[in-house]
């Protein structure tokens, strides 16, 4: 029987692959098998997937023991949902999305380099909270081999270039240049996925010089104007990048009771199914499932669904078991 493995699944794949640390390991092993297919063709590979997983989680509890785990200079600890990395040019304005979009506090200056190293922050998107993280800029004084190794571990790459900056088009050639050499794709399609921001047009001649940069590389990459100083724009970024981390997020009640309106949604992959919630929730619920009900705006409410039904962004859920 044909394995039949989702883009879901070759993401974390790829995700593992270019793990750094056993922590990473561990993370991108737990993807994989939440997100490969549950059937017959693919039984050996689940079971391949958790004895890696239990040797990898034994050598980390070691490390965690002696306090000896070698974490790289950029490690930056995974939190929320998704992980974002703001990259590029030499003052692009990279440590203004951070200090506009969290409550992290870089230091933000007009002069180039003023980050030195990675620096963490958390986006608050409705009920839940996406990583961000800010990098020193790519340019030939200061690129790090670490700094691309980051972004190719990123779910979602933000590639910011200062519009008003005389040295723009060298910069983008050479920014452009290292990305090829790592292979990491210009696209949103596959991961890290990347969105490009022109940033400062909202400075004199900033819109102008935007549409010639857009125009003069438009064969290799579509770039979206934007202004920091905009909360329409930050607004609109926030929903994007919580769009780009293609996940849905799932609400339980517990039968013949009312929705908790407090109560934290289970985060998903977007295709996944009432079963994939249900094991997220607790296996032994995944093992005894007998049906769900859903409830979803102007579309459901309380019909009952089987275990392959598709869940989507909001979906309030209520499994039975036996």
């Amino acid at each position: 029987m044909p394995a039949n493995l989702t883009p879901e699944y070759h993401d974390a794949e790829e995700k593992f692959k270019r793990s750094e640390t056993t922590d990473e390991k561990v993370s991108a092993l737990e993807e994989m098998l939440r997100v490969i297919p549950k059937h017959k063709g693919t039984e050996k590979m689940q079971a391949d997937l958790k004895r890696r997983l239990s040797k990898f989680r034994k050598v980390h509890q070691k490390e965690s023991a002696s306090g000896v785990q070698r974490k790289p200079f950029h490690y930056v600890e995974k939190e929320g949902i998704g992980r974002v990395v703001f990259c590029g040019s030499p003052n692009g304005g990279k440590s203004s999305f951070l200090s506009k979009l969290t409550h992290a506090d870089p230091e933000v200056a007009d002069f180039p380099f003023t980050t030195r190293a990675p620096l963490p922050g958390m986006m608050q998107f409705e009920d839940v909270q996406i990583q961000l993280v800010d990098t020193p800029p790519i340019a030939p004084e200061t690129l790090e081999p670490w700094l691309l190794a980051m972004v190719e571990l990123a779910d979602i790459a933000v590639l910011v270039f200062d519009v008003t900056d005389p040295d723009l088009l060298e910069q983008t050639e050479f920014v452009l240049a290292r990305f090829e050499e790592r292979g990491i794709e210009l696209s949103t399609k596959s991961r890290p996925r990347l969105l490009i921001l022109g940033n400062k047009v909202d400075v004199d001649g900033g819109s102008e010089s935007f549409l010639a940069w857009k125009e003069l590389f438009e064969e290799q990459f579509c770039p979206v104007p934007f202004s920091t100083m905009s909360e329409e724009d930050l607004s609109s970024l926030r929903k994007k990048l919580f769009e780009l981390l293609r996940v849905v997020r799932v609400y339980t009640k517990a039968p013949g009771t009312k929705r908790d309106k407090d109560a934290r949604p289970y985060v998903l992959s977007q295709g996944s199914t009432v079963m994939d919630a249900a094991e997220a929730i607790h296996k032994d619920l995944a093992h005894s499932f007998k049906y769900a009900r859903i409830w979803a705006e102007e579309k459901y409410n309380g019909q009952m669904v089987e275990r392959d039904y598709v869940l989507q962004d909001g979906d309030l859920l209520e499994v039975h078991s036996s």
